[in-house]
């Protein structure tokens, strides 16, 4: 079944741990790309010192402002494209980052997509999906698969360290088991 963009507009801690063995579509030169979503992490409102909206609506974060849903893709290190997706209610700046994902149809035997900028680069996700809504070039499928509480672990989200106190957050979530 395919989520709709309603299933965004919840508080994102809910949605980044629901996302959790998801399955995340792209649609790539006609072909469908597939992946279970095994990780994630959270980025919250203005007073995140993590989240891009930190410093408030800006050129970078007005997406974060848009309705749930909406991709957030940016690039960062100069090379890499990450892929967000806007939760929670219009005008409250929140998303998901999609972390890392496992293969399961359309991408090539051996190539890696334990990262956020492995599994967008295997996807063919870029500045083309950005501002988009989820639902025609991507979307998010549950095919029903279960997940045991026990198996979702939490801890600090990766690469804010300039985020103080904020870079200790559990607001990362991720399967300790695939499969």
């Amino acid at each position: 079944m395919k989520l709709s963009p309603k299933f965004f507009a919840r508080p994102t801690l809910t949605v980044a741990r629901e996302l959790l063995g998801k399955n995340l579509v792209v649609l790539r030169r006609g072909r469908r790309c597939v992946g279970r979503i095994t990780e994630t992490e959270a980025y919250i409102g203005e007073d995140d010192p993590a989240c891009h909206a930190r410093f408030g609506r800006t050129k970078r974060s007005e997406v974060l402002y848009w309705r749930p849903g909406t991709l957030y893709v940016y690039f960062t290190y100069g090379m890499h494209w990450l892929l967000n997706i806007v939760t929670e209610r219009p005008d409250f700046p929140a998303a998901v980052l999609i972390r890392a994902v496992e293969p399961m149809d359309g991408i090539l035997e051996g190539v890696r997509t334990d990262g956020p900028a492995r599994f967008t680069k295997a996807f063919g996700i870029d500045s083309t999906f950005h501002g988009t809504v989820v639902g025609k070039k991507l979307w998010v499928e549950d095919d029903g698969f279960k997940i045991s509480p026990d198996a979702i672990k939490t801890g600090p989200r990766v690469g804010v360290a300039y985020a103080g106190k904020a870079k200790d957050w559990p607001w990362r979530f991720r399967l300790s088991v695939v499969r």
